[in-house]
């Protein structure tokens, strides 16, 4: 099950496990948010220079992402 949240009025994709009982967010998209990026392949990018510059400081908390894939939508379609 694929589901879109709001926040402050931007979409954030997320999934919900039904097994684990556990919700899923996109990181992708609540970077863009939180960064103010303009499109998804600025907050795309963000996040993996972002990533990249932790692992390299030893932060082991990105290395214990899970990646999910997650259907993207296009602005004039709704999701």
């Amino acid at each position: 099950m694929s589901n879109i949240k709001l926040f402050e009025s931007k979409k954030v994709r997320s999934h919900y496990d039904d097994n684990k009982e556990i919700w899923y967010f996109s990181i992708v998209d609540i970077v863009g948010i939180l960064t103010d990026q303009p499109t998804v392949d600025r907050a795309r990018n963000y996040w993996k220079v972002l990533k990249n510059r932790l692992k390299k400081e030893g932060n082991e908390s990105v290395t214990n992402c899970n990646q999910l894939k997650l259907q993207s939508c296009i602005v004039s379609q709704h999701c």
